[in-house]
């Protein structure tokens, strides 16, 4: 099995066991706080952009290209459908996506201000975030990461994410 999966299957394990904790968790179809503010563009490795290149459905290849301009310049999920308010890519979605509001970074800013909320008012008083620098640790395993902003520019237009979906997809 390789090293994604088996970080996806922890995480996904992580997070069910929380949302089965705590049943009015935010983190759903429909929330997407955390793709229309990101505090940073999500580095992926080179596992989970190949992941992707091969799961934008075909008929959001182009809304996807479409969005990878706005990425660059305000930091905003470019899978997510802004009019469902849904992920494009769900079961493919990058690490960063899947441990957002569950996992914390505080200092870099990588937590749902929705939950911080919560946690400061009291109202999730046995909450136990997971630790976010582990997962990243994990994943320097898996090889370099680059930011979409990186990989767009390192090799031009035609090798981003973004030409590829509407190419392949």
């Amino acid at each position: 099995m390789s090293g994604l999966r088996i970080l996806d299957q922890s995480v996904a394990a992580r997070c069910a066991a929380t949302v089965a904790a705590v049943p009015d968790w935010p983190c759903r179809a429909g929330c997407a706080d955390c793709c229309r503010s990101l505090a940073q563009l999500p580095a992926l490795t080179a596992p989970e952009w190949d992941r992707l290149e091969v799961t934008v459905p075909p008929e959001s290849a182009a809304a996807v290209a479409g969005r990878v301009a706005t990425v660059l310049r305000q930091a905003s999920g470019p899978w997510l459908d802004p009019d469902r308010s849904v992920c494009l890519v769900y079961e493919a979605r990058p690490l960063a996506c899947r441990t957002y509001g569950f996992y914390v970074e505080r200092g870099q800013g990588l937590y749902c201000r929705r939950i911080a909320e919560r946690v400061d008012r009291g109202d999730l008083p046995d909450l136990v975030w997971g630790n976010q620098g582990a997962i990243d640790a994990q994943l320097d395993l898996l090889g370099p990461r680059q930011t979409l902003r990186e990989r767009s520019g390192a090799a031009g237009p035609a090798s981003m994410p973004s030409a590829r979906f509407e190419a392949c997809s």
